[in-house]
């Protein structure tokens, strides 16, 4: 008790996440007897010794490459050709892209920064409140981490043991599903304020679209067709996304110049270690749990309270909606899956589908007060209050959870693809 006191004080005080984790651990090597710092700095260590953690850095990578190198501008105009000639169009292309750039970056941050400009800017042009302009981009961008690839998919698949091939296939259904949501919700929301159609595009216009997207295209095509067939690895399709968003840039679309290529290798590298430093310290509180028994006890006392399954996932939905509104995914993620992982196995439940509810509960954090990323970053670009972006995204809450209950009391959305291709019994 004295150690989760001592973690809400922390955090309260809005002392970063990493270093809480960080103080906390060195709390309890000061505390407890019998406990080895050597050992606890070893598993700090451990905590980040994965090759499949490799695939973070270069995803995070790729997606800064694919915005700088005028990618996502593409990805845009194309989603527009394509949808911007019905009514409410561009609300629709908003999502609608969004889709498609998170087919290639795997980040949400990535979708708000890079597509969030070009769609907030096209939309209050033609004629779309701010406020709603906002929403559908800020409600957009917690697809990137559902639809494959994803890595906050690779930090649950490295720390619960699962196959992150089977994750990316249990992703893509509940991706799906939320984009249609959001898409009902902008339907809903444009006949309600009565927007209308854009300019259609002529099919010689959509044509040329097309072709200047085809190989940004290929992307997810490439690299998580890979990770499928098993050609490659998700550290090593991560890898190859580098590589492939470098040629685009530099040899194809000679948008990229040099110069500009040590500031994205920096901005990379500094998200990157955000995210690992959190994930290395996280090992020696995992450690530290489990030598206390936590992960044991608790499991033990969940199974108690709740011994059916669709009750334990909805308990836990609960809790994690809880815990998104304050915390980052990839700590949550951290700290959590070792604890529940043991009791819902216990009770029948599969790991990728425990994996993707627990992602796509924590995608709805990113855009949720007060701590949500996505929420500020878009509420910045977009020039309006996060309070005013939160009131908003009333409808799109609504519509992300029922997408969420779906998955949940419906395992069969999550894990029928990767049973069909053998990652799941």
């Amino acid at each position: 008790m004295f150690y989760i006191i001592s973690l809400l004080a922390l955090m309260i005080a809005a002392v970063p996440i990493a270093v809480v984790l960080l103080l906390v651990s060195l709390l309890n090597v000061t505390i407890s007897a019998g406990v080895d710092p050597i050992i606890v700095a070893q598993q700090t260590a451990t905590g980040i010794d994965s090759f499949a953690l490799m695939a973070i850095p270069f995803f995070l990578l790729a997606a800064e490459l694919m915005n700088r190198t005028g990618i996502t501008d593409r990805i845009f105009h194309l989603a527009n050709c394509l949808l911007g000639g019905v009514p409410g169009g561009l609300g629709y292309v908003n999502v609608g892209a969004s889709m498609m750039f998170a087919s290639m970056s795997g980040s949400a941050v990535a979708d708000a920064v890079g597509l969030g400009r070009i769609e907030i800017k096209a939309m209050t042009e033609a004629g779309y409140d701010r406020d709603f302009s906002a929403a559908v981009t800020a409600a957009s961008t917690t697809v990137a981490p559902i639809i494959p690839p994803s890595i906050s998919l690779v930090i649950y698949g490295v720390t619960a043991g699962a196959s992150i091939g089977g994750l990316f296939l249990g992703g893509l259904v509940p991706g799906l599903l939320m984009g249609f949501a959001m898409m009902l919700v902008v339907y809903w929301h444009s006949r309600r304020k009565g927007y209308g159609a854009g300019v259609s595009a002529s099919w010689a216009e959509t044509r040329v679209a097309f072709v200047r997207a085809l190989l940004p295209l290929f992307t997810p095509v490439i690299v998580v067709g890979g990770i499928w067939s098993g050609i490659f690895t998700a550290s090593e399709a991560g890898a190859f996304a580098v590589l492939y968003a470098l040629i685009l840039g530099v040899l194809v679309y000679r948008t990229l110049k040099p110069k500009e290529i040590a500031e994205v290798l920096f901005d990379s590298a500094l998200a990157s270690a955000n995210i690992l430093f959190i994930i290395a310290v996280s090992g020696a509180v995992g450690w530290l749990l489990t030598m206390h028994q936590v992960p044991m006890k608790l499991a033990a006392m969940i199974i108690d309270w709740s011994p059916d399954p669709q009750v334990f996932l909805l308990l836990l939905n609960v809790i994690l909606l809880v815990l998104g509104c304050f915390m980052a995914a990839a700590p949550v993620i951290i700290m959590i899956t070792p604890i529940i992982l043991p009791a819902a196995v216990a009770m029948g439940i599969d790991p990728v589908h425990l994996g993707v509810m627990m992602v796509l509960n924590l995608m709805i954090g990113l855009i949720t007060p007060p701590v949500g990323l996505c929420l500020f970053a878009v509420a910045e670009v977009a020039e309006i209050s996060a309070l005013r972006l939160a009131r908003a995204l009333a409808p799109f809450y609504v519509v992300l959870v029922v997408v969420l209950l779906a998955i949940t009391l419906v395992p069969e959305l999550v894990i029928g693809l990767p049973r069909y291709f053998g990652y799941v019994k």
